[in-house]
């Protein structure tokens, strides 16, 4: 299940060090006083939870409405947890840009370094299919360019990612809980949520859209030759954002060759298959609507608190000093709760009662 969507403008700039190194520190005792209190498992619920996920930019003094929150939020806490992975059985792979492409890898080592049960080719997997479903099965007009990968030791796992629309100049984060997922391309998110929605989305993971998903895959079982010269000869319609020049013959001959050898079973097989992009499924949907009448779905899938201040100075410049009190508070609950005296944890816990109530 995608469990959120947020959009958010685009801010140049960097995290001054002095901040990203209390980011860091900070975000390292949130998450153990969180792992303590609910386990790894509920760590990488809230994590997959949009709106706590931004409180906790929030807290750790970022840019609260940026794009940066994302990314600077997810490594500080990839630096935060590093060499504390074992204790906390939380682990974090990818990042931003190169980084993210280097993601299986790094999932590959955490399993080998900490002897990690048999299940990371499966993670391997959702980590690259979330990926897919989020550039190429739905096209909202945001290319990733940030995939953060956090998984347990038991085989849980969530993914924090972000596209960028050029044109706009804005972008939009997902947000999956590996353990909400029962198919990767059938309505596989929920509660989304993001300031606007777009006007022309391609969504092939629509319920909708099951009939086009199904021709895709049978198109995609075709000879090559026989997909080319049927799309050549469409006739396009000026509702469709797809036009003329956007399809390239050689290029999508290419690509169908291979899909015409490996003969993928269905539209999920094909989305896993290297190489098959955005236009590839642009092209195929189209010469599925248009020649077979099987309509995808065109609606967008997005349905729709500051403690120590922000990089910016909004809404108020951050408070080093009030900044360096949260941090030795946490970090001095921790190191009595391992030695047996809970006692500020215990006052934690009333603090979070009597906010409740």
């Amino acid at each position: 299940m995608r469990t959120g969507i947020v959009d958010l403008p685009l801010h140049h700039g960097h995290c001054p060090r002095w901040l990203f190194e209390r980011m860091t520190r900070l975000s390292r005792a949130v998450l153990t006083l969180l792992i303590r209190e609910e386990g790894p498992t509920g760590a990488l619920k809230k994590l997959a939870d949009p709106f706590w996920f931004q409180a906790l930019g929030c807290l750790l003094g970022f840019d609260w409405h940026s794009s940066g929150l994302t990314t600077t939020v997810c490594g500080a806490i990839k630096e935060g947890l590093r060499g504390c992975e074992r204790e906390l059985g939380l682990f974090i792979a990818g990042g931003k840009g190169r980084t993210s492409r280097k993601t299986p890898q790094e999932i590959i080592l955490y399993g080998e370094k900490f002897g990690l049960p048999s299940s990371l080719e499966r993670l391997v997997y959702a980590s690259k299919m979330s990926a897919k479903v989020d550039n190429t099965a739905v096209q909202d007009g945001y290319q990733l360019y940030h995939h953060t990968f956090i998984f347990t030791a038991g085989g849980e796992w969530a993914v924090i990612q972000q596209g960028m629309n050029q044109t706009t100049r804005r972008a939009r984060r997902y947000h999956w809980l590996g353990s909400k997922v029962e198919d990767f391309v059938n309505e596989p998110h929920a509660a989304i949520c993001c300031e606007q929605r777009e006007k022309s989305v391609l969504n092939l993971v629509a319920e909708e859209s099951k009939k086009s998903r199904q021709m895709i895959a049978e198109l995609s079982n075709c000879r090559p030759e026989e997909i080319v010269r049927e799309y050549t000869h469409l006739t396009l319609p000026s509702r469709h954002s797809l036009k003329e020049e956007h399809l390239q013959p050689e290029s999508l001959k290419r690509v169908l060759l291979k899909t015409y050898e490996i003969k993928p079973p269905d539209f999920e097989n094909l989305l896993a298959i290297p190489g098959v992009g955005p236009k590839t499924i642009r092209a195929l949907s189209l010469i599925a609507e248009l020649a077979y009448g099987t309509r995808p779905s065109y609606r967008d899938p997005a349905k729709f608190s500051f403690a120590h201040g922000g990089k910016d100075g909004h809404p108020y410049p951050v408070n080093r000093t009030i900044y360096d009190q949260s941090i030795t508070i946490l970090e001095q609950a921790i190191k009595e709760a391992k030695l047996g005296r809970e006692e500020k944890l215990q006052a934690l816990r009333r603090l979070q009662a009597f906010q409740k109530n």
